[in-house]
């Protein structure tokens, strides 16, 4: 036996004593790369900048399918998201971003790829343009949600003396954030490649989408925010100079003006369908020579990368795991689409004396309207993945009364009858009912039409577009309005309406505010758009007052920029029961509140900056505080 333990201790000396060997315990780790072989690698290199774009900011992406509807442009039809209809305001905090992690890692790169000597001076030029568009993107993102924020360019390291006030910086102005984003973007898109067919890569297009988008944001609270004096600072971390707007606006026409000139490559109007609502919807799913989409995030299958949207959100009823259904664009929303003769009119369920108007089929009664409509939202009487959507809310019998079920696809017996048969639809709506389609209906853009992609182990790759063209035209056409240039302004409105099927152009004395809001209402809806759009334009406050929506003005003032939305209301269909007569089998509408639309939204003035965190003030004492908070 100690034979044994001294041979075991022998042993363990000798290993100790090999274990101080200085050679042994200096070997460089095998899993990590030092800086030489990063950054002398071009594959390392893009495997860093990979990692920045992965991390890039979206205010809503499909891979979270309730940021990208609310605001009363929808339902929620999810129990866990009905108290989202009873807001008396926002909490500050909504919508906030604060990560200097990130802005600080970008840094690094660019601190790092400047002094790579090693790689290719092309490859190294196009690397750094890429990381200062990221950077400038992130700080945009800032700017929309928190004003003025610290502009910190270079890698700040503690140097554990105890004191870290070197480290603390004050927020910039506002207009200084933006300026930097502009300024930016204008240094840096020489340097980007002119190719159309790259979406998932920063390219010299898509830096000038950011550029025009930013000039008009900042042009936009320039102008609108002297209607919004409390919503300011005087340091000017929150608020825009008036005198800066027509500069803004100018520069945002000049950078969309590039675009459409085609200097930054072949973009157009996506028109590859003769189905002007398909064609619409097509945009968000088809990514083989798309000529609309300039820069994507991209999901692919093969690598992993996939979203649920389609599963969260497609018809319930056939769907692959019966799944779906949360997304159900409001009433208020579908009304805002014009007849095809340019007027708005409120969706016709009753005739001037008041009794309902009956319809052969389900979808007559969208007839005649903006084709953008069925390109966005799945309507009653359409299909989805080859079937039918089933949205129906029951029978109408001659004396007025409803038959319908407490259950999807439920079965009653209709008088006369002996047999049980369905009296309400498999999709809804049910009132109170999650997942079925509670407004009247469901979402359509974004959804994916491949079979599979409602299927949790597959899931889909539809890309979440950050920036197309028909946006590009719309800021043009902003743009040339604010600064006087009515032609121009329909002549870029007009192609975007022309794709929907409003064939007859606006003139320019037709274009006003009222439609600059309206068209970017309806074309980029459930896009991430429809909210800082209303902050920049400083009407939010207008348009969710916080008061409840009568049916009566429901209807009323359609087309107006400030019209009230603070509530979602429904449309419901009814088969009409009444054998003998020339109506049965008919369809009526009747406009509809849902009984989980408890309150009304009221969007406070401290929302139109998002609030700063006790703990970010507490580390820097130089931060102030947004007004209002």
């Amino acid at each position: 036996m100690k034979r044994i333990f001294y041979s075991i201790l022998t042993v363990m000396l000798t290993l100790s004593v090999g274990c101080n060997d200085d050679k042994f315990l200096n070997r460089p780790p095998t899993s990590l790369l030092s800086d030489d072989q990063v950054w002398t690698d071009e594959g390392q290199v893009l495997s860093l900048i990979g990692n920045l774009y992965n991390r890039y900011y979206d205010i809503a992406s499909v891979k979270d399918w309730a940021s990208l509807a609310g605001f009363n442009e929808a339902f929620f039809s999810n129990a866990g998201s009905y108290g989202e209809f009873q807001n008396n305001g926002w909490g500050v905090s909504n919508w906030g971003t604060w990560d200097y992690g990130y802005i600080r890692d970008i840094n690094l790169f660019i601190e790092k790829c400047t002094a790579a000597d090693k790689l290719n001076a092309d490859v190294k030029d196009l690397f750094l343009a890429e990381a200062r568009f990221l950077r400038a993107s992130y700080y945009f993102e800032l700017v929309k949600r928190m004003g003025g924020v610290p502009l910190i360019l270079e890698p700040l390291t503690y140097d554990f003396s105890g004191d870290p006030s070197y480290l603390r910086r004050p927020r910039a102005k506002e207009s200084e954030i933006y300026d930097f984003v502009i300024k930016e973007a204008e240094e840096i898109k020489t340097k980007l490649p002119v190719n159309a067919g790259e979406k998932s890569r920063v390219t010299k297009a898509a830096v000038l989408a950011m550029q025009a988008r930013a000039a008009l944001y900042a042009g936009s609270i320039a102008k609108y925010g002297v209607n919004t004096p409390q919503v300011a600072l005087t340091g000017g971390e929150v608020g825009i100079p008036a005198t800066l707007a027509t500069g803004y606006y100018t520069k945002a026409l000049a950078a969309a003006r590039e675009i459409i000139s085609g200097s930054a490559g072949a973009y157009a109007l996506y028109t590859k369908k003769p189905d002007l609502s398909e064609n619409f919807a097509s945009i968000f799913y088809d990514k083989s020579n798309n000529s609309e989409v300039i820069f994507a995030d991209d999901f692919k299958l093969k690598s992993g990368k996939v979203h649920g949207f389609t599963i969260s959100n497609q018809p319930r009823y056939g769907a692959e795991e019966e799944e779906g259904g949360r997304i159900n664009p409001s009433l208020n929303f579908v009304e805002a689409f014009e007849k095809l003769d340019n007027t708005f009119a409120p969706i016709p369920t009753v005739n001037s004396s008041g009794a309902p108007i009956y319809y052969t089929n389900q979808v007559d009664i969208f007839a005649g309207r903006d084709a953008r409509l069925g390109g966005t939202v799945l309507l009653p009487g359409t299909s989805f993945k080859g079937r039918p959507v089933d949205i129906w809310a029951g029978f109408q019998l001659a004396n007025g009364s409803i038959i319908s079920g407490d259950d999807r696809g439920g079965q009653k017996t209709l008088p006369g009858k002996t047999v049980p048969e369905q009296v309400v639809g498999f999709d809804g709506p049910i009132d109170g009912f999650e997942f079925t389609a509670q407004s009247g209906f469901y979402i359509r853009k974004y959804l994916d039409p491949v079979v599979g992609s409602g299927q949790r182990g597959v899931q889909s790759e539809v890309w979440f577009v950050r920036y197309r063209y028909a946006e590009v035209l719309l800021n043009a056409a902003e743009a040339a309005f604010e600064l006087g240039n009515l032609a121009d302004a329909a002549l870029y409105m007009n192609q975007v309406r022309a794709r929907a099927g409003l064939l007859t152009p606006l003139t320019a004395s037709e274009i006003s505010f009222d439609r600059i809001v309206h068209e970017r209402r309806v074309e980029l809806a459930f896009e991430g758009h429809y909210l800082y759009d209303m902050k920049r334009w400083r009407i939010a406050h207008l348009i969710m007052d916080g008061n409840v929506i009568s049916a009566s003005e429901l209807s009323t003032d359609l087309g107006k920029a400030t019209k009230r939305n603070t509530q979602p209301w429904g449309l419901w269909s009814y088969k009409i029961y009444d054998p003998g007569s020339a109506n049965n089998g008919k369809w009526i509408y009747k406009v509809t509140k849902l009984s989980r639309v408890t309150g009304a939204d009221r969007f406070q003035l401290g929302n139109y900056y998002s609030y700063i965190a006790d703990d970010i003030i507490n580390n820097n004492p130089r931060i102030v505080r947004n007004p209002n908070h």
